[in-house]
């Protein structure tokens, strides 16, 4: 006990000394967040992985009906993301973002986001989305990782728990596969997900809120979040999508998105 209140005084005294030059808020939100890595260096990363994944995948074509939903709504609501930013005085959060939403024949219920607004939806989650509302209930909550940088917040604690605090250049060098992984996983992506994502059910938390306040702004119906998540739910845990993994119970989620509802109003379209 003595060693892990040791360990955890360790990494306490880390993020202090790294919050005097890396702490930053969450929009909208407000909360305080420490994020070590330069945003630019996990853009770069991201821009490079990305590439790698849709060169071994299966990407559906622009002209397939779903895929250009996808690619619609996406464009869509990260539009209205960004004027939300600019108008707030945080257009830097997303100034070096290039877009990209693909659709991957893959008969998984998962979509994620990286980095630079780099978006993967797999073909399994189309019949639960049904529907532009429900792409745009998944599409908002993506966008809100990514917006909220919750990838360098999970990835700064990946490297200060299991590579002891290493830089992310020096990493890259001496340990690259296990620097990959955390990168990964901080993004949902790998085999290692419950483990590495300690703010999970923080982050989902947070991104079904910001992702609410997206699809609004982009002027989708913010109540079809909740017969979105009903849909899941009703998958049965036998059958829990990967989307599901370290996501909050269906049914707390829905109950605290009900609760947001009258807030809605305010992010409509004029």
């Amino acid at each position: 006990m003595k060693k892990l209140i040791g360990f955890k005084k360790i990494i306490v005294a880390i993020c202090v000394l790294a919050g005097v030059y890396s702490c930053s808020t969450v929009p909208i939100i407000g909360r305080k967040q420490v994020n070590l890595l330069p945003e630019s260096q996990l853009v770069s990363m991201s821009l490079s992985s990305y590439r790698e994944f849709l060169d071994t995948s299966v990407v559906v074509a622009s002209t397939n009906a779903q895929a250009q939903m996808v690619k619609n709504v996406g464009a869509k609501v990260s539009k209205a993301v960004e004027k939300f930013l600019k108008d707030n005085g945080m257009a830097d959060r997303v100034s070096d973002f290039a877009w990209e939403f693909n659709l991957i024949q893959e008969n998984m219920v998962n979509a994620w986001a990286m980095a630079g607004g780099k978006v993967v939806f797999y073909s399994g989650i189309m019949p639960v989305c049904r529907d532009e509302n429900g792409v745009a209930v998944v599409m908002g909550h993506e966008i809100a990782h990514v917006v909220a940088r919750h990838s360098n917040e999970r990835m700064s604690h990946g490297l200060i728990t299991q590579l002891g605090g290493m830089a992310l250049d020096v990493a890259l060098k001496q340990k690259p596969e296990a620097t990959k992984n955390i990168f990964l996983s901080a993004y949902g992506i790998g085999s290692q997900v419950a483990v590495t994502l300690p703010f999970s059910r923080k982050h989902e938390y947070e991104a079904d809120e910001l992702g609410l306040i997206f699809m609004t702004m982009a002027g989708y119906t913010p109540q079809k979040a909740i017969e979105f998540w009903t849909r899941m739910s009703e998958m049965g845990k036998s059958n829990m999508p990967e989307f599901l993994s370290t996501h909050p119970l269906d049914s707390k989620r829905i109950a605290a998105l009900a609760k947001l509802m009258p807030k809605m109003e305010t992010y409509k379209p004029k």
